[in-house]
Formats: structure tokens, sequence, C-alpha cells
């Protein structure tokens, strides 16, 4: 089992709170930047089974862009965070989230495998169960 340094630790950390301010702004090209490409998404379909699929780029940018709008702020998002590292360039982070919405507390659990490149962190698979609808379900083999 690999046990990250303080230092590794600081610069997830630094990480995210680069791409929560992003978010913020709704800076969502400098978001992408982010991120490798293809990127992997896994999820669910209520009441069905896993979904998976791949974005470019274009698709990410346009998906964020209907999801954000023009950013996070004003949304009162708190975010706890758990870093997993499975090796010094792979880093699987738990977070659970919670923000207004429409007056309303809303919370989300979800995961975000980063990988170490020649750049820094990139995140390159988001998890989060329950927004694929419309999705097909996953297939084996």
């Amino acid at each position: 089992m690999y046990e990250p340094s303080d230092e590794e630790l600081k610069s997830v950390e630094d990480w995210f709170a680069q791409y929560d301010a992003l978010a913020e702004q709704g800076e969502i090209e400098r978001l992408a930047d982010l991120a490798v490409f293809p990127m992997n998404l896994v999820t669910d379909v209520p009441g069905g089974f896993a979904a998976v699929r791949q974005w470019t780029r274009e698709e990410y940018v346009e998906a964020m862009k209907e999801a954000m709008g023009g950013g996070t702020a004003g949304l009162g998002l708190e975010s706890a965070r758990t870093p997993r590292f499975l090796s010094p360039n792979l880093v699987f982070v738990e977070t659970t989230a919670t923000m207004t919405v429409e007056g309303r507390r809303e919370s989300m659990h979800y995961g975000d495998l980063l990988v170490r490149t020649e750049e820094g962190w990139a995140f390159q698979t988001m998890a989060q169960g329950g927004w694929g609808h419309g999705w097909p379900p996953a297939k084996r083999g």
C-alpha cells in the first residue's frame, strides 16, 4: 500500500483549490486544461445498471457549460475530500459536497481519478451515481 508524503497530499489539495476557483468563476475551458482526454465517465442509471462513456474535450466543455452555467459562485459549495493514493502517480479522490440550490441544501458523493502528468495532476476519470439518464447500460466483454 502506498503512503503519500505530506508534500504529495498538499499537491492534491492545491490542485483542487485551483479547480474549485476556476469552477466558481465558470472558467470551463481552463478546467478542461486540467484534464486528460478522452475522459472516462462512470455512473449508473437509476433503477438500471452501470453506464460508462468517454468524453472528448469538446463534449466535456459542452456538458460543463450546461451543468455549471456561469460558475459555482453563490452556491455555498462545501467539499470534503479524501485522497487515496494508489501509487505516486495515481490518486482516487472521494468527495462529499454540499451546496445550496434554490434555497435547498443538496449533497452529493463522487470520485475522481487524478493522474500525474509532466504538467502536474490532471483528472481523467469521474465517477458518480445517478446521472446516466438515457445512457446505454454497460456491457461486459
